[in-house]
């Protein structure tokens, strides 16, 4: 069985990235909207142990409720690798084997991208990544058992764990996931999202915002999965 750990800050405060785009209202907004397609699509998937939203905000945590997700409460925000090994510690505690950990900003996420890898903890290898675009950042990260690897998120932490992998001779095996690895940190995140056209939550917090003229960059590329 695994266990999904979700890090979530509050949505006043996130994605300072988009700034130059997007106002505080619609920043707010538009997390919102992507931690709920996150959400909503892991809890559609099958043969979970759990899904836990780690958090220290009320807001984020009514939210995690109302989907069926469960809070896990810490008592101060910390950054991601804190609240990634708060979920692993819960893991540890109930006697579950595997977790896996995502961020909250995946809008294109599907239950069968999550069923892939819960799946892919029957691996041979501990360690399962999943790169973003960019092959700088973790968007998914499998590991049996939970505490294997110290997490390390932050900037290059796709190359870091790769690294602390092979410092602890633990096999780690490298999935390209497209739909999992457009999180929306950026301006070009944003416009590789509305290209799409997918119908979510995120697209139509944009629409309604009336800001999806703004967040469109041509040309961009399709997400597409080989896979699904």
């Amino acid at each position: 069985m695994i266990y999904v750990v979700i890090p979530a800050k509050d949505f006043h405060g996130a994605k300072q990235r988009l700034a130059g785009l997007l106002q505080p209202h619609e920043r707010s907004a538009l997390a919102r909207a992507t931690l709920t397609d996150t959400l909503t699509a892991c809890v559609q998937a099958e043969g979970l142990a759990g899904i836990g939203v780690v958090t220290c905000d009320c807001e984020v945590a009514e939210l995690a409720e109302s989907l069926r997700a469960e809070v896990l409460w810490e008592a101060e925000a910390r950054g991601q690798s804190a609240a990634v090994a708060r979920g692993g510690r819960e893991c540890l505690r109930r006697g579950i084997p595997s977790m896996l950990t995502m961020p909250g900003d995946i809008p294109l996420l599907t239950a069968a991208d999550v069923e892939a890898l819960a799946s892919a903890a029957q691996s041979a290898a501990p360690v399962v990544l999943v790169p973003n675009r960019e092959d700088t950042g973790t968007n998914a990260l499998v590991l049996t058992p939970p505490d294997c690897l110290p997490v390390a998120f932050g900037d290059d932490s796709f190359r870091r764990h790769l690294r602390l992998c092979a410092e602890r001779g633990l096999a780690v095996d490298v999935r390209r996931m497209p739909r999992v690895a457009l999180d929306i940190d950026t301006p070009e995140d944003l416009a590789v999202f509305v290209a799409q056209h997918v119908p979510s939550h995120s697209l139509q917090a944009l629409t309604d915002l009336g800001v999806l003229e703004r967040c469109t960059v041509a040309p961009c590329p399709v997400v597409s999965d080989p896979s699904s």
